[in-house]
């Protein structure tokens, strides 16, 4: 059970939510909660006019709203703004958007009534996940269509996923003893208002691209020993000397990685070769990076989840509510394509190396890594699998955060796109981890010309894990089958499980 403590949940307790932990909001947000709630009835008994809340939105900012009035127009915000078109989004993902939400609107800065955060809670309890489009935010002003979408059913309008059922809110209320709501005054515009359809999937794609990289480690280790290449670029005074911590950490992994293999104790002396193609030699130069940018991407994410984005904001202790700009997803949009970098050339790295392996003239191995080539084609097709998916992460890779558009009659003039950013990552990080997987397979194919010499314990188990699925490689066969194992295995976090890598985490 992770209990949001509204400013104050880690990177780790967001990936348990992602991951589909249960949660609880801390009972000592009920006091903020209420008091913003409070600050909004005393502001419409003064009849003063405040953005959102007895206004119009947008370039319909001057319209005054009747008093009568104020519920209708929240309703209307939510039906008119859940434009959103697409593909449903992954449930993880929205339900790790609703919990952000949550977090957000019980720091008692948005002027939401107890009800509306008890619904949202309650919804989240019984697994009833909004259906939301994934198309239609621009990041600026917030994520309005997807947070419409995942307002709609809290007022009784929408589908959802009731425990992983598809149906209409109605029918997930009545199973569950749920009722919908009437929102009261800026309840509408607090729930659309705010960024996080963005962070949700930049937040997932962070966590995938971690998962990357460790497995990208696991696989780089064993294509430099199916290489028989050296560990001295992965010696520690190389490292101290550039002073990067994400390359220092990351030479450390990989030097314990090959700790005590038998392969690499046959070629530390007399071996004609000097230095090692830039695919081995350079991991620790290329994977700390990815790591240090990851890190700092996860920092700004972080701060993000824990913030409040929604406009106006309520300031209880003076009674005030004041219209800024906190639901512009620029810090997200560059953390998303800081990732995508990540991604980009994590998996790069990896095409590389299973390149190199198939080339006799540069691993020293069989053409292809099959005994018979010729009458066999063995991985020469992997290889260039691999390349299509490196090539597409490349064109989803050039910068969101460049782009932007005028929207609402040219009142928001300029957006973040952070949600186009983020919701790539999750197709940037399966090309990635299907290029690791190429790589796995060729690597532990790799190994089976060294036998009977044995490589180190670690890469011994991922091999090993690897075969408890996908044989050696004798003769051709239908490599799809092989492929789709060990693509399911890194994609679930397998392959860097299977090993001990002391490398402090993004999250």
């Amino acid at each position: 059970m992770i209990t949001i403590v509204p400013g104050n949940v880690s990177l780790a307790d967001w990936r348990a939510i992602f991951a589909g932990a249960p949660i609880r909001l801390d009972p000592a947000a009920q006091g903020p909660i209420a008091a913003s709630a409070a600050t909004v009835a005393a502001i419409i008994a003064r009849d003063e006019a405040v953005y959102g809340i007895n206004t119009g939105f947008g370039k319909l900012a001057t319209v005054r709203i009747a008093a009568e009035d104020l519920a209708t127009l929240q309703r209307n915000i939510v039906l008119s703004h859940a434009a959103g078109t697409g593909e449903p989004s992954p449930a993880p993902v929205v339900r790790l958007m609703m919990a952000l939400k949550l977090a957000s609107l019980a720091q008692g800065a948005s002027g939401v009534q107890p009800a509306t955060i008890a619904l949202l809670e309650a919804m989240l309890e019984h697994d009833i996940i909004p259906l939301v489009p994934c198309q239609g935010s621009v990041g600026a002003s917030g994520d309005l269509a997807p947070l419409a979408h995942m307002t709609a059913p809290l007022i009784g309008v929408g589908e959802v996923w009731l425990k992983g059922e598809r149906m209409d809110v109605s029918e997930a209320f009545a199973r569950t003893g749920l009722a919908p709501l009437e929102l009261g005054p800026k309840e509408g515009l607090a729930l659309l208002n705010g960024t996080q359809f963005s962070t949700a999937n930049a937040l997932a794609g962070l966590f995938a691209a971690e998962r990357v990289l460790r497995s990208a480690l696991v696989a780089g280790a064993l294509s430099t020993e199916a290489a028989k290449g050296s560990d001295t670029p992965f010696d520690p005074r190389i490292h101290a000397l550039r002073r990067h911590r994400g390359q220092i950490e990351t030479a450390a992994a990989l030097r314990a990685l090959m700790a005590a293999s038998a392969i690499r104790a046959s070629h530390l002396t007399d071996d004609i070769r000097v230095q090692d193609p830039y695919c081995l030699r350079c991991q620790p130069q290329v994977m700390g990076a990815a790591l240090d940018l990851l890190r700092q991407a996860g920092t700004t994410l972080g701060d993000e989840a824990n913030g409040v984005s929604d406009n106006p904001l309520v300031f209880t202790d003076t009674g005030e509510a004041l219209s800024g700009g906190n639901f512009h997803a620029e810090p997200v949009a560059f953390a998303a394509d800081m990732i995508a970098l990540a991604l980009c050339e994590m998996g790069s790295l990896s095409e590389r190396r299973l390149a190199m392996l198939v080339d006799p003239a540069l691993s020293g191995l069989p053409a292809f890594l099959t005994p018979r080539p010729g009458l066999n084609s063995g991985f020469m097709i992997p290889q260039v699998t691999a390349a299509a998916l490196v090539s597409e992460n490349k064109q989803r890779a050039y910068p969101a955060s460049v782009d932007s558009i005028p929207t609402s009659a040219n009142q928001e003039d300029h957006v973040s796109m952070a949600a186009h950013g983020a919701r790539r990552l999750a197709g940037m990080a399966a090309n990635a981890e299907a290029v690791v997987a190429l790589e796995w397979l060729a690597a532990a194919q790799g190994l089976e010309f060294h036998r009977p010499l044995e490589t180190s314990a670690p890469l011994k188990a991922a091999r090993d894990l690897l075969r408890t699925q996908v044989p050696a490689l004798d003769e051709d066969r239908h490599f799809a089958p092989d492929i789709a194992a060990a693509c399911a295995m890194v994609r679930s976090g397998a392959l860097a499980a299977s090993v001990e890598i002391d490398l402090p985490g993004v999250a």
